[in-house]
């Protein structure tokens, strides 16, 4: 695993991980996944307590069972439960080993897929074995004063006759999304929210730390390096070939930075929670006050890295959307909510916010309607934020 650290023996004497959650709720969690059947995992459990490494290794796995027994939704909660207990008791014994890089990776699985009740012993853990690995490695502070490694998106200029080679038919020829600088609240709720019409807001996003740290190779490494992160591969979402992979999110970087991954099978981190998971990162970014205005409360927040031709194909979404973009640029194509039919949703249940049309290449014959319809497009710059209002179609491309 990439920037795994393994102390030499002698130094790791006095390591061990504090779980006081686990501690406290063990013998009740252990108790209700043996009254749902799971008996072996727990006396796999009490042997993980005392060191079993196989042990411990054995009650994850038949936890990773239960996970994936159905849809997701039916996964009894108990047994995400289980898999963070097991989790931690992983990370446990590679810690004490100077383990590092394989204790985050059992932190990590257990904060992905696990449930609620260990959550805080899953980060206050990942904060401890990530500060005893920069250790032995290059810190954080060095990683973060003087950036002079390699950029994550080089500065080079854009030239807007070859951009639109890229671009589904008719891109910039419609209606451009009006741009506002330094937009207050009131005008935004009075000009925009209430009316339900996209704006991009430009100039507010200047003293967020992510606009001066996330172009920078050293620093997305020293900080996240040996996270893992669920990425997709694949074209988009609605491609045959598209599946999912648990990566490293320094692996992640290097596939961006090599274009190991081909151009018709992009590696994308989309709309995962990534700054409940790496706090370091969330603190590099600031919520938008936008995103409170109507007395709303954040329903999420999510991130999304790609490299050049990724693309988020038509879709609609339920919420008002802030999408800010940190590093790089977006084409971004809008239809209003009232064009539903005429873009052709699929019908099923999953997928019922997804278009069929792939702008990139639209079958006249078999959608027809969606040939000539208007829209509102704008390429987002850096720095920049996009309203989205609820139930907007929109398209991305990176």
């Amino acid at each position: 695993m990439s920037g795994a650290t393994t102390a030499s023996s002698g130094d790791h004497n006095n390591l061990r991980l504090p779980t006081p959650t686990l501690d406290a709720e063990s013998q009740t969690l252990l108790q209700s996944i043996s009254a749902e059947g799971g008996y072996a995992y727990a006396r796999m459990a009490v042997l993980a307590v005392a060191g079993d490494q196989s042990a411990a290794e054995a009650a994850r796995d038949m936890a990773w069972e239960q996970l994936h027994s159905g849809p997701w939704h039916s996964v009894l909660p108990v047994w995400r439960d289980a898999y963070s207990m097991a989790c931690l008791h992983v990370a446990k014994i590679h810690f004490a080993a100077g383990e590092f890089g394989e204790a985050l990776g059992a932190l990590d699985m257990g904060l992905i897929m696990g449930g609620m009740l260990l959550r805080k012993d899953l980060h206050d853990s990942v904060l401890l074995v990530s500060s005893e690995a920069r250790k032995m490695t290059k810190s954080l502070e060095e990683a973060s004063g003087d950036f002079k490694g390699e950029r994550l998106v080089p500065e080079v200029p854009v030239d807007v006759n070859e951009v639109l080679k890229i671009l589904p038919c008719r891109s910039l020829t419609c209606k451009r999304v009006e741009k506002r600088s330094g937009l207050s609240l009131e005008g935004f709720l009075r000009d925009y929210y209430l009316p339900g019409t996209p704006v991009v807001i430009t100039n507010s996003m200047a003293h967020w730390p992510a606009r001066t740290k996330w172009n920078h190779l050293d620093y997305l490494n020293a900080v996240a390096g040996n996270r893992t992160v669920p990425v997709e591969v694949g074209k988009n979402y609605l491609c045959s070939d598209w599946k999912q992979e648990l990566v490293t999110f320094s692996k992640f970087l290097e596939r961006m930075r090599t274009n190991k991954s081909s151009p018709m099978e992009p590696t994308y981190l989309a709309q995962h929670p990534l700054f409940d998971q790496i706090n370091e990162l969330r603190d590099d970014i600031c919520i938008p006050d936008y995103c409170f205005v109507g007395g709303g409360e954040l329903q999420s927040l999510n991130a999304w890295f790609g490299p050049a031709g990724t693309v988020t194909p038509l879709h609609h979404d339920p919420h008002h959307n802030i999408l800010a973009q940190v590093v790089g640029k977006k084409y971004i194509r809008l239809y209003p909510s009232f064009l539903q039919d005429e873009l052709y949703p699929y019908s099923e249940t999953m997928l019922c916010n997804s278009s069929q049309v792939d702008l990139d290449n639209i079958d006249e014959t078999e959608f027809p309607k969606a040939m000539e319809l208007e829209f509102m497009d704008c390429i987002l710059e850096e720095g920049e934020m996009l309203y989205i209002p609820p139930k907007w179609w929109h398209y991305v491309r990176f």
